[in-house]
């Protein structure tokens, strides 16, 4: 439902495609229980944009599968020792 103020609309909750932020920390936590997550559910745990999850599927940075008519997935286990790695190199873990 989108309520009009003047010249500008308001959506509401309900209707919001996105998230909103106190629904963020719920997406995530649902996002890292899955084996196979969408591009931009690994994009919204890295931090980065979509376009940079499919850059780094090509490079080999992550796993992805595409499934269907080519919809890419992405192995939720790549995402998570993509983390790990720079995680050891930030704090200089071996």
């Amino acid at each position: 439902m989108i309520l009009r103020m003047g010249s500008k609309a308001k959506i509401s909750k309900r209707d919001c495609p996105m998230p909103l932020i106190e629904d963020t920390s719920q997406a995530v936590t649902n996002a890292m229980e899955k084996t196979l997550l969408r591009v931009g559910e690994a994009a919204e745990l890295l931090s980065v944009s979509r376009w940079t999850i499919y850059r780094w599927v090509e490079e080999g940075r992550l796993r992805g599968t595409k499934i269907g008519k080519g919809s890419l997935r992405i192995f939720r286990q790549s995402v998570v020792d993509l983390i790990k790695s720079h995680e050891n190199d930030r704090f200089g873990a071996s």
